[in-house]
């Protein structure tokens, strides 16, 4: 293993995606912790130290030109592993909820999907378009609402979750329709069977 395998792999920002991967493990067992009278201020920490982690991994990675291919997909990777577990915790407190862990999942799945079928036809995938955007804003701003708010009344959680679950369909519908456009795109030449991209 060389000097590029360490830099790749086990650079400073990276080490950080790996810390906050650890850090939703210590958040679940605190939050399960929690739901039998276990001290909730650690589960809030938790997530405050990952959101912390996570805005100044990428700053370093920039200003010391340690950016690597492999850390512009583990950030994401990590986004989604703490958002699908804080989504999973509250499913343990409440059963709307439980809905909205089915619906994350077909969603971040057929992404995953399409994503790879995309790549390995050759399309270069950007990054995230606004509709995602505003969904992962939505849902971290929903679910650490209902994580300051414990005691909040469970018309108002509801609400909120029944509010967040329309943002993600509307998000997914719209992924939809984005790889169908670009596997329409996609031709499957005659001669020589060589798949192009226009």
């Amino acid at each position: 293993m060389g000097k590029n395998f360490w830099h790749e792999y086990f650079s400073i920002p990276n080490i950080m995606g790996y810390f906050r991967i650890v850090l939703v493990a210590v958040y679940m067992v605190l939050f399960y912790n929690s739901l039998s009278g276990g001290p909730y201020i650690p589960v809030i920490l938790t997530i405050v130290l990952s959101g912390i982690t996570d805005f100044f991994d990428g700053k370093i990675a920039r200003r010391f030109n340690m950016v690597t291919d492999w850390g512009k997909m583990l950030d994401p990777i990590a986004d989604k592993i703490t958002l699908g577990a804080i989504i999973l915790s509250l499913s343990f407190k409440y059963k709307i909820v439980v809905a909205m862990v089915v619906l994350y999942i077909i969603k971040e799945g057929f992404m995953a999907v399409a994503g790879i079928v995309s790549i390995k036809k050759g399309n270069k995938i950007e990054g995230a378009m606004w509709y995602g955007k505003v969904c992962t804003f939505g849902t971290y701003v929903i679910l650490i609402t209902l994580l300051l708010f414990p005691n909040l009344k469970l018309t108002f959680v509801n609400i909120l979750v029944f509010v967040n679950m329309v943002i993600m369909v509307f998000t997914l519908v719209n992924y939809i329709f984005y790889y169908h456009r670009i596997f329409k795109s996609f031709h499957v030449e005659t001669n020589g069977n060589m798949e192009t991209f226009s």
